[in-house]
């Protein structure tokens, strides 16, 4: 049996003649030979007018039933597709995250997949040629609704297509693929035909909207292929991979940004074993991530300073515990300034190419944009500066490293699995 994992988003399900565009998709998969999962957000604006809706009722809302009001979006969505699908005598029916059921953990909210039923789907696909499944939810142990968190329809769709041993997990979304960077913000941004595993991890964990890092981390884990596509466009998107020699060709692939940081500063904290430990368990047991992390040099007397960034949104909750840890270790001051941003060069090719770093401060500089932190990995380089700078920088660094001009056609999309006839 050939399976195929297609996942659309709210845009593509926003109203009846964007899921009649959907139900053509799935049809020309069904002409193929394939059997079809097809995994449904909710439509465009719901999800945002429950949470408000909950929210005009509780000023904090309890997240477990949060997980249920907000659920319901997928529900609806669902329902209308499978009953479009039979409408034209197509084998279909609905499944919600429970029903499978696709088991979590009890983070509400931000649920992670521990497991899929996956023979019940396997058994169930036999007798159906379409199974329209809801995204972004499951259940726990207690069978308790659960949420994946923003985008969480992605890591369902993938983690779908990895138990299924799909041949495919395509993406369909409103943009064409993955480019180089925004094209709303850089007009010389290009589509790539192929990205690696590694590279779209970190343009997800950078900032880019395209997936949900979840998705990438079971893609890359289960060696998922998955296609980034438009639902309103036939054209070829792109194919997220494992990695070859052909992407080491370019130096850079992408640039990424995120205005979502905030920098917190604790100043002049004794330079001893045990100050770090102390300002970052508390925040870890809050759950609050922490991104990019500094340590000035010792100053005379052992003192030193300590920054690092959080999500703007934790940032009110960050300050809370800080406040009281600031007197435990004997720091002077707390700082905090949230109109920060954060811009990531990357590339696989980095590892092969020397000079990036020297490049991308070069062209900074020659802006007189100013780097307050700076994070390094093996194909990426991440700078901290003055969110009103971002999309100047963003479009600095794009040509620096020739991003509109190179030949992304190195990645040759031919190479890329895609849909085939029987």
């Amino acid at each position: 049996m050939r399976v195929i994992v297609q996942k659309y988003g709210g845009s593509s399900v926003a109203d009846l003649e964007c899921m009649l565009k959907v139900r053509e998709n799935v049809l020309k998969a069904l002409d193929k030979g394939y059997r079809v999962v097809v995994v449904l957000s909710a439509i465009y604006g719901e999800t945002d007018r429950l949470l408000s809706f909950a929210r005009s009722w509780s000023k904090r809302p309890d997240s477990s039933e949060l997980d249920v009001i907000l659920s319901t979006g997928e529900q609806i969505s669902v329902a209308l597709f499978a009953m479009l699908l039979k409408d034209c005598g197509v084998k279909a029916r609905s499944f919600l995250g429970f029903q499978i059921p696709i088991q979590t953990d009890r983070s509400f909210g931000k649920a992670r997949i521990l497991d899929i039923e996956h023979e019940h789907i396997r058994h169930m696909l036999k007798d159906y040629d379409v199974l329209v499944v809801a995204g972004f939810q499951g259940c726990d142990t207690e069978n308790r609704i659960t949420t994946l968190g923003r985008g969480g329809s992605d890591t369902s769709a993938v983690a779908l297509a990895a138990v299924l041993d799909a041949e495919l997990c395509e993406i369909y979304t409103d943009v064409q693929g993955v480019y180089t960077t925004d094209p709303n913000i850089c007009s010389q941004a290009r589509k790539l035909n192929k990205i690696a595993y590694d590279e779209m991890l970190e343009m997800a964990s950078m900032g880019a909207k395209v997936l949900q890092i979840r998705s990438v981390e079971f893609a890359k884990k289960y060696n998922v292929p998955v296609h980034v596509r438009s639902t309103f466009s036939d054209n070829s998107g792109t194919y997220v991979v494992q990695e070859d020699k052909s992407m080491e060709a370019a130096m850079v692939s992408g640039i990424a940004y995120d205005k979502d940081q905030a920098r917190i500063t604790l100043v002049d904290v004794v330079d001893a074993p045990g100050t770090a430990a102390a300002i970052f368990e508390p925040i870890a047991r809050a759950n609050i991530v922490v991104d990019m992390i500094v340590q000035n040099p010792s100053r005379e007397g052992g003192r030193t300073d300590m920054t690092f960034t959080v999500p703007k949104s934790s940032i009110e909750d960050s300050l809370n515990i800080l406040k009281k840890v600031k007197d435990k270790i004997g720091a002077r001051e707390l700082l905090h300034d949230a109109n920060v941003a954060k811009v990531t060069v990357i590339g696989v090719g980095m590892r092969n190419h020397s000079g990036v770093a020297a490049i991308a401060f070069s062209a900074l500089k020659k802006e007189n944009i100013n780097i307050m932190i700076i994070s390094t990995s093996e194909i990426k380089i991440s700078c901290l500066i003055e969110e009103k700078y971002t999309e100047l920088a963003v479009r600095t660094l794009h040509e620096a490293f020739g991003l509109g001009d190179q030949d992304v056609g190195l990645r040759k999309e031919e190479e890329s699995p895609a849909i085939t006839d029987q």
